[in-house]
């Protein structure tokens, strides 16, 4: 008996450390799954079977696969946490003692749960006048609770999380480092309580600075600073901010963004992305610098799926840069031109960054994606002239003597499953045929069936992986969004983006001035910031101000995503030269050097982008 109680604990124990190390993945992987089918669903039962009209799918899929994926985002964040994956500014702390790291962690960690307590309260506050008020949601009827349960039980479980990662570090501190955070801690929270009538604005942006230096995640530093800031000013009440950390991310257009990231990963781990390069090789590989045109080809080609830097760089580098290596070329320029050809994936559509503007900006994100195409190919040719140059500089030839035109037919044939998801993605978009989110599920749903079924590379094992990735990538975006919201109202109540126009407006009238002087910020916020984060600060602030100087915003849009695709290249913070280096296993400083051509040339096509707004607009200008 004893004997059985014993394997029965032991059984339960087993378990409950499954669940402890792959409750999130389980969970995101089918929410995914779920949502997808349900957005695929709507769009065959629109048009393939709509003599049927499937229970009326239409009316509530969106809704369902909306809360769906809000359930995601949240279970997803906590995913983060545990992984301890967030995006924040590091450029500070990993210079500093290991000790002084380790406190400044555990202060970010103590500032954290002061977050969640107030959303967490906020949210079950909601939750109780919801159920006494008996609100339903408005397609499916159900009570408005279930949905809204995702906020207080998705940031428990990042609350947990958050605690598991604490007692983990706090094994490792000396017992004066724990008191020193626990000090600084009270320190950061001590001059709201103590000092009145301080001016809101710059209290909200000197403690969002200053969170950001100490390394705190970037989407807690803006919810953190607009906190301290309600306290102080009562500008907003606290039980909004729960309110916004649902409401924020309750949008069906955000929706594309998952979808996008997942159909990059899956083509990338496919049989696709081989094919694509081998089409790349047959149209360039004969030139000098034959695999560095290529790599840049390829990379516009998985731009067209993929909607993201780091992605782009992860999976055509993975190829490139170790077969760049054995034929000769310089390791770093290598992993040079991987890196700057990786950005265009956020300028050629689809692309992550344009999505998050045209929510932000209230833009039309189809019309912002077709805005894209040519300053990404004009892009992608400045990088193959300057790679060629290099090229014939340094000795490195192509790998054929010409081209063969039969060859390269085989090959488009070979990659044409490849070369149809951009006529999905766009041809659905502009053809009126689909939004972009429903475009952007369909391409998940088809590189699925691609890869298990046609090609049979994928399998089961790798799709789970690839899921559990976009969840994660994902995750940290949504969250990002929802602190945003928060961030964002505070800016409206204040009246920053007024403020801002005025003093810029105050040192020039003339709109070229005032977009060179965009540009250089923007080019200093990649620099330092990551692109997603900086278009959802900053859009509300910069786009007011262009406004008035007549700046159409689609263009401006396309200004801000170059300016931040350039971001991605250029330290302290540039995220494809962190991915490029952890492939190639060269320091970053290594890779800067053979970079700088390449950032130029990239700025050259920026200032014709900001001066030249035809660039931009002629595309746009054909769907009216």
């Amino acid at each position: 008996m004893i004997k059985e109680e014993a394997q029965q604990s032991k059984t339960f124990s087993g378990f409950l450390k499954v669940l402890d190390q792959r409750f999130e993945e389980v969970a995101i992987v089918a929410g995914f799954l779920f949502f997808t089918m349900l957005i695929t669903l709507q769009v065959i039962n629109r048009y393939v079977l709509t003599f049927a009209d499937i229970a009326n799918i239409g009316v509530w899929s969106e809704e369902l696969a909306r809360y769906t994926f809000i359930w995601v985002s949240y279970i997803g964040a906590a995913l983060v946490i545990k992984k301890r994956a967030n995006i924040n500014v590091d450029a500070v702390i990993r210079n500093l003692p290991a000790s002084l790291n380790q406190v400044l962690n555990l202060v970010s960690s103590l500032l954290t749960f002061v977050l969640f307590y107030i959303l967490i309260k906020g949210g079950i506050a909601t939750i109780t006048m919801q159920v006494t008020n008996h609100q339903v949601t408005p397609a499916m009827g159900i009570p408005m609770y279930i949905p809204y349960l995702a906020v207080p039980l998705g940031i428990s479980l990042m609350f947990f999380r958050t605690l598991q990662n604490v007692i983990e570090d706090i094994k490792r501190m000396s017992f004066k480092s724990i008191l020193l955070s626990i000090a600084i801690t009270i320190i950061l929270f001590l001059p709201i309580f103590l000092i009145e009538n301080i001016n809101a604005t710059l209290l909200l942006f000197v403690y969002f600075i200053l969170l950001i230096i100490m390394g705190v995640p970037i989407a807690f530093s803006l919810g953190i600073a607009t906190l301290v800031t309600t306290i102080n000013t009562q500008a907003i009440p606290l039980d909004y901010f729960s309110q916004a950390a649902f409401n924020g991310i309750d949008s069906f257009p955000i929706m594309a963004i998952p979808f996008f990231v997942a159909a990059g990963v899956i083509m990338g781990s496919g049989g696709l992305l081989r094919r694509l390069l081998n089409l790349g090789n047959e149209l360039v590989g004969f030139f000098p610098g034959g695999l560095a045109l290529v790599t840049v080809i390829t990379c516009m080609f998985f731009a067209a799926i993929s909607g993201s830097g780091p992605a782009t760089v992860a999976a055509v580098g993975t190829m490139m840069i170790p077969e760049m290596k054995r034929q000769g070329y310089s390791v770093a320029f290598s992993a040079a031109i991987v890196a700057a050809a990786g950005s265009i994936g956020v300028i050629i559509p689809p692309s992550n960054p344009f999505v998050i503007y045209g929510v932000v900006g209230q833009q039309s994100v189809g019309k912002l994606f077709i805005a894209g195409i040519i300053p990404g190919i004009l892009i992608g040719i400045v990088l193959m002239i300057l790679a060629y140059r290099t090229s014939k500089k340094n000795g490195w030839k192509g790998n054929k003597d010409r081209i063969d035109i039969k060859a390269v037919f085989r090959a488009a044939w070979d990659a044409k499953l490849a070369l149809v998801v951009p006529v999905i993605i766009l041809g659905g978009i502009y053809g009126g045929y689909m939004t972009p989110t429903e475009a952007a599920a369909v391409s998940v749903t088809y590189g699925l069936i691609i890869g298990l079924c046609v090609y049979r590379d994928l399998k089961f094992k790798d799709i789970y992986n690839c899921l559990v990735e976009s969840g994660s990538t994902t995750a940290v975006i949504i969250i990002l969004m929802a602190m945003a919201t928060i961030f964002g109202r505070f800016i409206t109540i204040e009246r920053v983006a007024e403020a801002v126009a005025a003093i810029v407006l105050g040192i020039s009238t003339n709109k070229f001035v005032v977009l060179l002087l965009i540009n250089i910020f923007l080019l200093f916020v990649g620099m330092v910031m990551e692109a997603l984060a900086a278009i959802i600060i900053l859009t509300p602030i910069l786009l007011p101000m262009v406004l008035q100087l007549g700046v159409d915003p689609i263009q401006f849009g396309v200004i801000m995503v170059v300016n931040l695709a350039i971001g991605f290249i250029t330290p302290p913070v540039g995220v494809n030269l962190f991915v490029a280096s952890g492939i190639s296993k060269v320091r970053i400083e290594e890779i800067v050097r053979p970079a700088i051509p390449l950032i130029l040339g990239m700025i050259v096509i920026l200032l014709l982008v900001t001066y030249i707004p035809e660039i931009s607009l002629w595309l746009p200008s054909l769907m009216n």
